[in-house]
């Protein structure tokens, strides 16, 4: 086979706070030829999602971080350049955890089809991909809705929050989104069909969250942390239930928050309203109900029960400024980088 120039984004040093640009480096290198039983994949769409800033920090984890000078972690879809191995031919979409960079490959492990006849390819890294399942599974299978109810879901415009809001309508409940600006929870809103958005940049933001949750919070499905969760949690009712998907607001924290100790308070609530929270991480707890997310969900997108933002960023080179803006809120929709036009 001719070479091929494999363009990747590697993790040039751990972030000290906030990720940096200074923190990947851009590189060229040419892959060997393929071997009998591997496949080389083009990069069409990469992922950007909050859980890799813990990739690039050496602390324990449920994963192992990413090593100095190696590549990236991430998802991304792409496309069977070409093939030895006997399951995949030459232009079959797939997707898989081949990380930041446009090449990648694969001995086929890890490595599946992607559903045909989607609007785009990149769904299958958002709605039908990992956020959409974390989002049906902390809200199924750990937040137990019940019609009538009322779940409150952080970063509500984002690849996760929308869903969680959608289907927690589609199950019955009253639905109110927290997000950051007024665009967005107008989204939120309007297009997405919450009952209502907290914007938590508001000076008032706990009195608003408060008198839109006047009987109280049931599910609180968290993505956040921070001060988002200081105004939740004394408006948690009696067993209420809290599926623990992340803490975007304290990822970049290089030391624990100033103020007074929160913790009495927590623990106080938990027992006096037997409160159940619960972390998760989805394709370790979750990875076997892949085929019942996909039967639930899928019908609801085609049939526009359940609708989705794209962010897209064109353009590998841009990965990291991309990514940093995510941190901070940036972006509105599923975040992802056009590597290649197919």
């Amino acid at each position: 086979m001719s070479s091929i120039s494999n363009q990747r984004i590697v993790l040039a040093s751990r972030p000290a706070g906030a990720p940096t640009a200074e923190n990947f480096r851009l590189e060229h290198m040419t892959l060997p030829d393929l071997a009998e039983g591997q496949i080389l994949l083009k990069t069409l769409f990469l992922s950007l999602d909050p859980y890799m800033r813990g990739r690039m920090s050496d602390a324990p984890s449920y994963a192992a971080p990413v090593q100095i000078d190696e590549v990236m972690t991430g998802g991304a879809v792409s496309r069977v350049e070409r093939s030895m191995h006997p399951k995949f031919q030459e232009g079959d979409l797939v997707v898989g955890a081949t990380g930041w960079q446009s090449h990648c490959i694969s001995d086929g492990r890890n490595v599946i089809p992607i559903p045909s006849g989607l609007p785009s390819p990149s769904m299958a890294l958002g709605v039908l991909g990992m956020p959409g399942m974390t989002a049906y599974m902390g809200l199924m299978d750990i937040g137990q809705p019940k019609a009538g109810e009322t779940l409150v879901v952080a970063a509500a415009s984002g690849a996760v929050g929308s869903v969680v809001g959608q289907v927690a309508k589609i199950k019955g409940l009253r639905v109110v989104g927290v997000a950051g600006g007024g665009e967005k929870c107008k989204y939120v809103v309007d297009e997405l069909g919450f009952d209502a958005c907290i914007d938590h940049k508001s000076a008032n933001f706990a009195q608003e969250l408060a008198r839109a949750c006047d009987k109280g919070i049931d599910i609180y499905y968290e993505n956040v942390g921070g001060k988002v969760f200081d105004a939740v949690l004394p408006l948690l009712n009696a067993k209420a239930r809290i599926p623990l998907c992340g803490l975007i607001a304290s990822y970049n924290d290089r030391q624990p928050p100033s103020g007074p100790d929160r913790l009495p308070q927590l623990q106080r609530t938990l027992l006096t309203k037997r409160v159940r929270i619960q972390g998760f991480i989805v394709f370790d707890d979750y990875g076997d109900r892949q085929p019942e997310f996909i039967s639930a969900m899928a019908p609801w997108v085609r049939d526009g029960r359940v609708k989705f933002r794209e962010d897209v960023v064109d353009g590998l080179e841009n990965a990291p400024q991309a990514f940093i803006g995510l941190l901070e809120g940036r972006n509105f929709g599923k975040l992802v980088v056009r590597v290649a036009r197919d």
